[in-house]
C-alpha cells in the first residue's frame, strides 16, 4: 500500500500564522499608497512659497489741542477756611477761563487735596488745600491769553504744571504714514526677491503692527509773580507732531 504525503502547497497553516501574513500584507499595500500620495507630482499638499518683510513710515501734523494743568494752593490755620478760599479762588480761575472762550466741558478737576502743612521741625503750620485743573483748548492761539487771565484772576496761588499737544484728527497723518510704510516694504520685499532670485508678487496678508505718536513736549512753569499779572504775554509754539506707522507684509514669490 502506498501512503500519499501531502506537498508543502496543500500544507494547513494555523489560523494565526495565516492572520498574521494577511495584516503584513495590508500594511505594506497601505504604506506604499502613502509614499505615492507624498512624492507623486500631482501632490496637493504644496507648500506656498512667501516673503514677510517689515516697512514703517513716518507723518508729520501740526498739533490744533492743548491741554495744560492749573492749580490753586490756600494755606490757612485750618482745614476749613483754607477750603473756603480755595473754593472762591477756584471759582475766579473758571470764570477767567470762561472769559476767554473755554467751554465748562473743557475743564476737568484732576485732583483735589487737604492735608496738614508742617514747617522743617515737623511743627504744623496749618492746612493746605490744593484743586487742580485740567484745561482743554482747541484754539491753541487763545491758550496763552487763557493762562494770563487764570494768573491775574488768582494771584500768587495758582500754578501751572504742565502742558501737552495733540492732533484732533490723526487720520491724514496716519494715511500718509501708513502708504509710506507700505512703499517701504514693497521696496524691502522687491529687493530680497532679486538677491534670492525669485519673483515677487502680490501681497496676501498685511498687518498693521503699531501706530506710534511723538510725545508731547512738555513745558513746566513754577508759580507766578507776587503781583500776579505777567509781564509778557504767554505764547504756547506747538510745533509739530509725527505718527509712525508699521506694518508686516507678507508676500507670494515664484520661481
Amino acid at each position: 500500500m502506498t501512503e500519499t504525503i501531502p506537498s508543502e502547497h496543500h500544507a494547513h497553516r494555523p489560523p494565526r500564522a495565516r492572520g498574521l501574513i494577511a495584516l503584513v500584507a495590508v500594511a505594506a499595500l497601505a504604506l506604499a499608497s502613502v509614499a505615492l500620495y507624498f512624492s507623486g507630482p500631482d501632490s496637493s499638499r504644496a507648500l506656498t512659497r512667501s516673503l514677510v518683510v517689515n516697512g514703517s513710515g513716518t507723518a508729520t501734523g501740526v498739533p490744533d489741542t492743548v491741554i495744560f494743568q492749573l492749580s490753586v494752593n490756600t494755606l490757612r490755620t485750618n482745614a476749613g477756611e483754607a477750603l473756603k478760599v480755595n473754593n472762591i479762588r477756584v471759582k475766579a480761575l473758571m470764570a477767567a477761563l470762561h472769559a476767554q472762550k473755554v467751554t465748562k466741558r473743557d475743564i476737568q478737576t484732576s485732583n483735589l487735596n487737604i492735608y496738614q502743612s508742617t514747617n522743617q521741625y515737623g511743627t504744623p503750620t496749618g492746612f493746605t488745600v490744593s484743586d487742580s485743573l485740567q484745561v482743554t483748548m482747541h484754539d491753541i492761539k487763545r491758550a496763552g491769553g487763557a493762562i494770563d487771565a487764570a494768573v491775574a484772576a488768582v494771584g500768587n496761588g495758582v500754578s501751572f504744571n504742565g502742558v501737552s499737544f495733540s492732533q484732533s484728527n490723526q487720520s491724514v497723518a496716519l494715511a500718509q504714514a501708513r502708504a509710506k510704510a507700505m512703499r517701504a516694504a514693497h521696496t524691502a520685499a522687491a529687493d530680497l526677491a532679486s538677491a534670492g532670485g525669485v519673483h515677487l508678487g502680490t501681497p496676501i496678508k498685511i498687518v498693521d503692527q503699531e501706530n506710534q505718536v511723538s510725545p508731547p513736549y512738555p513745558i513746566m512753569y513754577g508759580a507766578v509773580a507776587s503781583s500776579g499779572k505777567a509781564a509778557v504775554s504767554t505764547n504756547l509754539s506747538p510745533g509739530t507732531q509725527s505718527v509712525t506707522v508699521q506694518v508686516s507684509v507678507t508676500y507670494q514669490v515664484t520661481p
